[in-house]
């Protein structure tokens, strides 16, 4: 029984060291887009419209199952937003496909507020009504190498 118990405990610690690598909340870290850095992706986002509110900016595996799957992104960086264009530095585990999400909460409320908030994802694809502001993963992944990728975004708002 306490073969059992202790094999038990094994599991959900190395379930608890797993779940903890995805899903950081990380400072915006620019050193980490230095020239001799890496692996990470330098997000410059465009056309944030006001000082007012949260920008938040969200790194996935660029695969179906976690693109935009609650709980299932790597890294999420969170600032107070400036009107203009902001830079953020998201590290990432190792070359590979990936996809960003950027989202302004203007009045920094915590909710998705459609008529106020904007949002963006890498690649800049179009948004439209009918796939309810969520582009597929093929259409925002992008290929990060073993140095610093740049991913430009253009936010976007109603």
């Amino acid at each position: 029984m306490a073969r059992y118990i202790a094999a038990f405990c094994a599991a959900a610690a190395l379930a608890m060291t797993n779940s903890a690598s995805a899903g950081s909340v990380i400072p915006n870290d620019m050193g980490r887009c230095a020239a001799d850095q890496g692996p990470a992706v330098k997000v410059i986002i465009n056309g944030i419209r006001s000082s007012n509110g949260r920008v938040r900016v969200q790194s996935y595996p660029a695969t179906k199952a976690a693109w935009l799957a609650k709980g299932r992104w790597l890294h999420r960086i969170e600032s107070g937003a400036r009107a203009g264009t902001m830079s953020f530095c998201v590290p990432v585990g190792e070359a590979g496909h990936y996809a960003i999400a950027v989202r302004h909460d203007k009045n920094g409320n915590g909710n998705t507020d459609i008529s106020s908030d904007g949002g963006g994802f890498s690649n800049n694809p179009s948004i439209s009504i009918l796939n309810l502001g969520k582009p597929s993963v093929g259409r925002v992944s992008f290929y990060a190498d073993a140095g610093v990728t740049t991913v430009s975004i253009n936010m976007r708002y109603m």
